[in-house]
Parts: structure tokens; C-alpha cells; sequence
């Protein structure tokens, strides 16, 4: 176990609140934890008791009590541990002081339900850094998508978000990697869908989706990287559309027909990735954040002899 530290305040961190400073030090430490040990004087700020509304002073010495992750386990549980807060703050791929853009990776939920104790909203508390409050969710992505999570920082930000979310006015930009290549090089599939159970299905009574897609390259008419954009907002939209026009993406379980496709050089996991966002609409300036592709997308590419440069 660590023993207690005394760090001394840098010039940058001249005038910020304590409560801050913990958060920005030390990501892993519950709000919970942090009153109690304000509480019991573990903490202290030149060898003095302190508030957590206390503004530091460059040159100070803060008293540092062992925070070892058994002891946080024990004082909270909803808190975040030391390891959940690296691994989140590991996803940071854009920050300003309204928005967080994260890249997910596949197989993290985005929030809790039924046997789901890891997810993406038990761990915003990580994600505070200099604000006073964590950030909120926005938006959803399956379970098994990669890419492009948007966090809000703010009220004003999460409205305005919302709102283009549910107005379809920031451009969202997927790529999947999928059996079989399109008959034609791009178009747009027209498709109601109605959500039936955990699927949505091709239905006349269903409501309208449309999806634009193109295709990036393909290996003749095995497999195909495609680009894909949602208009509309349906569950699984791109998921079913693909399947629709017979060509399911690589590794879905749920929207791949009578029977999925295997392949022993290629990795289970679904290859649907939310690739690229343009949040300009919200901005009043042009700003487009891309996501890096993950590792077993970038293997299946390179397997099958697909080039992307991003």
C-alpha cells in the first residue's frame, strides 16, 4: 500500500479549488470518499484543515492520504476505481469545456441493464477533470459498436446535443465490414423498421430509416468495406439495412440471416464502427472528430487484403 504523499501545487494549478485539484489528480477517487476524508483530516492543505471549496495556491503543500483500490472499494461502491478511471480516460480522444468525445470500444455497454455491471455510465465520475459535475450521455451506441461516444460537460451542451441527435443534424459516419460486396457501389436503402424483441425487422408497418451507403474497397463479392451513414435514427439501423441487401456485416449474431459466416482467420467480434462525427451544426464552424479503428477491425482488414488510410 502507498503511504501518504505531499504534493506541492504547480503554477498552473494556481487558484484552483481543492475539490478540483483531487479530480484532476486523482480520477479514481469517489466524491464520497474525497468529503470523508476532508471529514476525518486526512486531507489537508499546509498541515491545515480543509474545505473542498478551498483555492489553492501555487507553492502549497497537499496532504495526500494512501488510496490504494482496496480501501476506495470498501468506502464506496458506486464509485470508480482506479483501474475503470485509466481505462476511461484512456478512451478521451477530444475534450473542450462543453464536450467529450469518446472511442468506445466493442463489447462495453453505454449503460446498465440486466447482468451489465460495466458500462460506460458507471464510470463518468472519471471524467469530471476541472468541472464540478461528471458529464451526461447524449446518445447511445450498441454494445457491440466501436467508435464515436459524445458526452456533454454542461446543461446548455447536453440540450443542444439532444436536440441535433434527435433532429438528425450532426452527420454520423459508420464503416462496416461485411460478406459479400454491394451490387452497387453506393445508394441509399429505403427499409422500414419496426423493433420486435432485441431486433429490429424489415416491416411494411414499420417506421420510415434510411441509410446512404458507399463502398471503400471490396475482394471481388467476399467481402466489402463500406461506408455507411444513418438519416434516420432506428435501432440496429445499419445492422439491418446491411442484412437486407444481402450483405450482413462480419461478426453480428443477431442480423446475419439463417446462419452466420465464421472464418477461422477473422475475429468474432462485430465490425461496425462509428467511425466519424461532424458536430459543426452545433459549433457554428466546421468540427469533424474521427475514430481510430479498433485492433481486431484492423487485423480482419489486413486478412482479407482491404486498405484503409482513415
Amino acid at each position: 500500500m502507498a503511504g501518504v504523499e505531499i504534493k506541492k501545487v504547480k503554477t498552473e494549478d494556481d487558484g484552483m479549488r481543492l475539490n478540483r485539484w483531487f479530480l484532476k489528480y486523482y480520477p479514481g477517487l469517489s466524491l464520497g470518499r474525497f468529503q470523508k476524508l476532508l471529514r476525518t483530516k486526512q486531507i489537508k492543505v499546509d498541515g491545515k484543515k480543509a474545505e473542498a471549496s478551498l483555492k489553492l495556491a501555487a507553492g502549497q503543500e497537499v496532504r495526500v492520504p494512501p488510496l490504494d483500490d482496496e480501501k476506495q472499494a470498501d468506502v464506496h461502491q458506486k464509485g470508480v476505481s482506479a483501474k475503470d478511471a485509466e481505462f476511461i480516460l484512456s478512451l478521451v480522444i477530444y475534450k473542450d469545456k462543453d464536450i467529450i468525445v469518446l472511442n468506445k470500444p466493442s463489447g462495453l455497454a453505454v449503460q446498465g441493464g440486466t447482468n451489465t455491471l460495466r458500462h460506460i455510465d458507471g464510470m463518468l465520475e472519471a471524467l469530471c477533470f476541472e468541472a464540478d459535475e461528471k458529464p451526461k450521455l447524449v446518445h447511445r451506441i450498441d454494445k457491440d459498436t466501436s467508435g464515436i461516444l459524445v458526452l456533454a460537460r454542461n446543461r446548455k451542451s447536453a440540450e443542444a446535443l439532444t436536440k441535433a441527435f434527435r433532429e438528425h443534424d450532426l452527420q454520423k459516419t459508420y464503416l462496416a465490414l461485411t460478406i459479400g460486396c454491394p451490387k452497387k457501389e453506393s445508394g441509399e436503402i429505403k427499409a422500414p423498421l419496426e423493433k420486435v424483441g432485441e431486433k429490429s425487422l424489415i416491416s411494411d408497418g414499420g417506421k420510415k430509416a434510411i441509410t446512404t451507403y458507399r463502398v471503400l474497397d471490396n475482394v471481388g463479392e467476399k467481402f466489402a468495406l463500406v461506408e455507411a451513414s444513418p438519416l434516420t435514427g432506428r435501432t440496429h439501423q445499419i445492422r439491418a439495412h446491411l442484412e437486407y441487401i444481402g450483405t450482413p456485416i462480419l461478426g453480428d449474431d443477431r442480423y446475419f440471416g439463417a446462419e452466420r459466416q465464421r472464418f477461422s482467420q477473422l475475429s468474432d467480434k462485430l465490425h461496425l464502427h462509428a467511425y466519424k462525427i461532424d458536430l459543426s451544426a452545433i459549433y457554428n464552424k466546421h468540427l469533424e472528430i474521427k475514430a481510430d479503428l479498433p485492433e481486431h477491425f484492423k487485423q480482419s482488414l489486413n486478412a482479407v487484403g482491404i486498405n484503409f488510410r482513415g
